[in-house]
């Protein structure tokens, strides 16, 4: 629960017209699959998709690779293959840390997104040890504003992070995807760590009817952690 973000817009004028490039740093996500994997920047712009990411190994003996088969999906349906990666071996060759708390940076290049994507899934499709990251928020302000409800979950003021992300997903709706899953997650958790299982049965009962396709998922991982309605 920390990210920050940063958003920068270029206007690029060319022949085709007015394009515009965004960057985000340390985007939310809903859920990924591993904790020490990070993605710290994204950039969008009319001619890739760039993921810039960074893992951090901790055992001893530890590898890392990234399968010849990644992709990006959109809440439209869309989706983008991997063109190439920069700083990390495909597998199966691998990356092989050389100690415990050494961080490994890469790169991840696609196709671009269409304009006004608000949010999308990294999926590594592979056979084991696969990494994904679900509801990557690619909105700015939106994600501005989830950064300050979790900066309240940090010192220990759920009620106040609850307020925020409450807030956020009236505001919202169902307008972005990926943040409507992450606040529903989050609420849940929250109000269970608050010891209000009324409340958390409701936004969890909200994952069930929301119709989101990573929606079994969300739930997965909450009766991972002993989280049931």
């Amino acid at each position: 629960m920390k990210n920050r973000i940063l958003y920068s817009a270029i206007i690029l004028l060319g022949s085709t017209g007015i394009l515009e490039s965004q960057t985000v740093i340390s985007p939310n996500s809903a859920l990924r699959s591993h904790e020490t994997l990070e993605i710290k920047k994204i950039d969008l712009t009319a001619e890739n998709t760039t993921i810039y990411l960074s893992v951090e190994n901790r055992i001893t003996g530890g590898t890392f690779c990234a399968d010849k088969n990644i992709y990006i999906s959109a809440p439209d349906g869309s989706r983008v293959n991997i063109i190439s990666s920069n700083g990390i071996p495909v597998c199966p060759d691998v990356y092989r840390f050389r100690s415990p708390g050494e961080r490994l940076d890469f790169v991840l290049n696609f196709p671009p997104l269409v304009k006004g994507t608000p949010s999308i899934n990294l999926i590594e499709d592979c056979h084991e040890n696969c990494f994904s990251f679900y509801g990557v928020v690619l909105d700015p302000d939106l994600n501005k504003k989830i950064d300050d409800a979790f900066t309240h979950a940090e010192k220990s003021e759920p009620a106040a992070a609850i307020v925020g992300l409450a807030g956020i997903a009236e505001e919202t709706g169902n307008k972005n995807p990926g943040a409507e899953g992450l606040i529903y997650l989050n609420l849940v958790k929250l109000y269970i760590s608050a010891g209000n299982r009324v409340k958390a049965a409701v936004w969890y009962k909200k994952i069930e009817s929301c119709g989101l396709p990573e929606a079994p998922l969300y739930l997965k991982h909450l009766n991972s952690l002993g989280i049931k309605f």
